[in-house]
């Protein structure tokens, strides 16, 4: 069997507010907002990122969850472990890095790389800044 075609389009983050984790990529990475729907009842909502025209993926889904447990980074025995992140590449890592803490991220204590920063967003997923 031959494989079909099948191409990623978006990557979906779980989050406690999906409508304040938006707004912080969206202030980050210049993204537009292409949804927001607020929470009611149960459903804890969920919001949507697109790229400027002509970046190209990925699209950016923020999905509320109600049992949210903030990732615990680096990985702790029996805390909630983060599971993926995102790795954004930059032209000029402390330019980036001071960008990033402006728009709320929190630089996290542990570095392992020297051409890499290690931050938290909001939510408290790790995301990470390349040269």
């Amino acid at each position: 069997m031959d494989r079909p075609r099948l191409q990623v389009t978006s990557v979906t983050i779980g989050a406690d507010d999906p409508h304040s984790l938006a707004s912080f990529y969206r202030e980050l990475l210049g993204y537009r907002m292409t949804a927001d729907d607020p929470a009611t009842g149960d459903d804890p909502g969920w919001a949507q990122l697109r790229p400027p025209d002509g970046v190209g993926f990925p699209t950016l889904n923020f999905e509320g969850e109600r049992q949210f447990r903030r990732p615990v980074w680096p990985a702790v025995s029996g805390e909630q472990n983060a599971t993926q992140h995102l790795d954004i590449w930059v032209d000029d890592l402390a330019e980036a890095t001071d960008w990033a803490i402006a728009c709320g991220a929190v630089l996290a204590e542990s570095q392992p790389q020297d051409d890499v920063r290690v931050l938290f967003d909001p939510s408290g997923h790790p995301f990470c800044l390349f040269l």
